[in-house]
């Protein structure tokens, strides 16, 4: 396969369907030009988030995932392999907060968000697996935002071959306590934390997105970036609304990283079993 091009970005996308698809197409030309073969967009990039995570804000709009607002999706990505989180309207009448790979060929992978922070259950229904799936640019998996903060989420895609692991949030700062500088804000700084975390407990190209600015009562985090297998930034938008792209060739960087101490080759899951009484109360 060779070296591939990706590409993150920290953007705003609010309600505007028709801002959205016209920032969505002007990030995508931009990739596009720049070389890039994969593009990962926030999470709720097509209709935005919640104003607030108190569980009484107007929902998003939701779209079904063989629905013509995916297909539009699909059509702008052409021959980028483009991942957009979105609230998905599911057969059953439930929501989801979901992600979604696409090309112009069509839908490659879909994921629902599994953990859910706060009141984010009063808006969405939590999804129930984690599984990677192959691209033109290699087998990748995706996350949604706080799923980062979970080592099991990313160890799971990791286990089914992911060799890039896209996690697209809109994460934002701290809202009791923050910072006047953003970029120090406690919730940015776990927010990095975890993405370097799973990039090198998994031996893994970590690919994180972020929504920019702010949107009812939450102001984001921004600073997407690429992460190497070792845990190290290697490009990232920082406190802009910015587009940062990396070069990799990916079974190139893996079989290196994991050819000494190799995290999945060395695990030991029979010594991971809890004692009863060590577990924790939940």
């Amino acid at each position: 396969m060779g070296t591939v091009r990706l590409a993150t970005v920290t953007a705003p996308f609010d309600r505007d369907l028709r801002a959205c698809y016209a920032r969505i197409e002007r990030l995508v030309q931009q990739a596009r030009d720049s070389g890039a073969d994969l593009l990962a967009l926030p999470e709720a990039a097509l209709g935005g988030y919640v104003a607030d995570l108190g569980g009484t804000a107007p929902m998003p709009p939701a779209f079904h995932v063989d629905g013509p607002e995916i297909a539009r999706l699909a059509a702008i990505a052409g021959d980028l392999v483009l991942t957009c989180g979105y609230c998905e309207q599911a057969d059953d009448g439930q929501r989801y907060n979901s992600a979604v790979c696409v090309t112009g060929d069509g839908v490659l992978g879909t994921y629902r968000k599994v953990h859910q922070p706060l009141r984010e259950g009063a808006t969405y229904r939590a999804g129930n697996q984690f599984e990677a799936f192959d691209t033109p640019v290699g087998r990748i998996g995706m996350q949604i935002c706080y799923d980062k903060a979970f080592p099991e989420a990313a160890r799971a895609l990791a286990l089914d071959g992911a060799q890039v692991i896209v996690s697209m949030s809109a994460w934002p700062i701290s809202a009791t306590n923050p910072h006047p500088d953003p970029a120090l804000d406690r919730w940015t700084r776990k927010f990095d934390l975890f993405d370097r975390a799973r990039a090198v407990d998994n031996q893994v190209v970590w690919v994180a997105s972020n929504q920019f600015g702010t949107f009812g009562s939450l102001r984001f985090a921004a600073n997407a970036k690429i992460v190497d297998p070792a845990g190290e930034i290697v490009a990232a938008t920082g406190q802009t609304e910015s587009m940062v792209t990396a070069d990799f060739d990916l079974e190139t960087v893996l079989t290196a990283a994991r050819a000494g101490m190799g995290h999945l080759r060395d695990r030991r899951p029979d010594s991971y079993t809890p004692h009863a009484d060590n577990r924790i109360a939940v």
